[in-house]
């Protein structure tokens, strides 16, 4: 995703649309709205769904306005999601417009209504997981808000990342260093400091994998007082912690999944959509992801992630061939397992079961090692399948027959 006017963040992720594996991604007005909750100044605007409520809430911020579409995806501003209005029949025509569009395959349903900011500078400020030290690492930069993976590609020195002790968090103290290692004025320091502890708070509290302020902006009010504060806010929280948060749960944008990626988050399946033609079923993220790179490997192109996860008996295995096949471009289907929590003849009545329920039109090669493991070879003889010995062998048949 890269980061434009209406917010991004310092990494690409290789997996389309919005969705992330087992994350829950929450819209910019509901991001500033936590992280106001743990102290860090946000404008106060409103979102609205409609262009006469946008006119109605520009009145009571006054104008001018910056209308924000919500989506959640990158690139808003380009794709024309994000305008500056000075009159209020411009709200209502530019909110009209942007409550028409269609971003990156998603629909706009609500616009944040924001006053707008006299902009000085802008600084970036985020938290992410590290998965090589283990912990949440805190990184800034005064070198560039909204450009801040041109200056992670060019300029990496200028970017300040501290990892967060798990026990002591963000202290004030190595917060005001942050803000001196970044060469912010003196007279930021406190302002800095408070906003990076109630960030740090934020992403705690909501057992978030990322938390980002992007830009945080020195503003001038009309007095030409600057001042920081976060214009775009961004959360993304991890669906293993979502048991702990029904608040959150219930501000999940149905937008953002497919009707079979929703089906999966309900059973309890990784599953996420992507472009090509080839199902793959597997259990473990690990195994799913070499299987899929094997896939590519071999010339093809798989059409979802999917981790059926350990101990999967048969009724979730059903379950999961049903996702797979539910998808038209699916030519072909590689079921990878590796028995050892989840047991291969359990697999196999899986697939057995959802080949009763589901028309099954396209080839399926299936690999099956580990604990009962002849147990599940010989449920399946009788289906007609296209069995492998490794996983090298299945991908090379499933994406021959899917090119067949």
């Amino acid at each position: 995703m890269a980061p434009g006017r209406a917010g991004g963040h310092l990494f690409r992720h290789t997996l389309p649309r919005a969705t992330i594996p087992g994350k829950m991604k929450l819209h910019e007005y509901q991001s500033k709205r936590i992280f106001g909750q743990h102290g860090v100044p946000v404008p106060q605007g409103y979102c609205v769904d409609t262009a006469e409520e946008a006119v109605h809430a520009a009145e009571k911020i006054g104008l001018p306005v910056v209308i924000k579409s919500q989506v959640l995806v990158g690139g808003r501003g380009k794709a024309g999601g994000v305008k500056v209005a000075k009159t209020l029949d411009e709200v209502r025509e530019k909110a009209a417009a942007i409550l028409a569009l269609t971003i990156k395959g998603l629909p706009v349903r609500k616009v944040l209504i924001d006053p707008a900011a006299d902009i000085r500078s802008e600084i970036y400020l985020g938290i992410v997981i590290d998965r090589a030290s283990r912990r949440a690492v805190l990184m800034a930069s005064a070198a560039g808000g909204m450009d801040i993976e041109e200056v992670a590609h060019t300029a990496p020195e200028k970017i300040v990342r501290v990892p967060l002790d798990p026990f002591l968090g963000l202290p004030e103290y190595l917060a005001r260093d942050i803000a001196v290692a970044i060469g912010l004025p003196r007279e930021y320091w406190a302002q800095f400091a408070a906003i990076a502890r109630g960030l740090a708070a934020a992403f705690l509290a909501t057992d978030a994998s990322l938390a980002e302020i992007n830009p945080l902006a020195m503003v001038a009010d009309k007095d030409g007082k600057i001042t920081l504060m976060g214009l775009d806010g961004k959360l993304v929280i991890d669906d293993n912690a979502m048991f702990r948060h029904p608040d959150l749960e219930a501000q999940r944008d149905p937008d953002e999944e497919t009707a079979a990626e929703k089906e999966a988050r309900e059973t309890g399946i990784n599953f996420i959509s992507l472009d090509g033609d080839i199902g793959c079923m597997v259990n473990g993220a690990g195994l799913a992801m070499a299987t899929m790179d094997v896939v590519r490997f071999f010339g093809g192109s798989a059409s979802n992630f999917l981790d059926v996860g350990g101990g999967a008996k048969a009724d979730k295995v059903a379950s999961a061939l049903r996702l797979i096949l539910a998808d038209p471009k699916v030519k072909a289907v590689l079921i990878n397992i590796f028995g050892g929590i989840t047991r291969c003849d359990e697999v196999a009545r899986g697939i057995i079961e959802a080949m009763k329920i589901v028309e099954v039109k396209v080839p399926m090669v299936v690999r099956l090692v580990g604990t009962n493991q002849e147990e599940g070879n010989r449920i399946l003889e009788s289906a007609h399948l296209h069995a492998a010995n490794t996983l090298g062998e299945a991908a090379q048949k499933a994406v021959a027959l899917a090119k067949a």
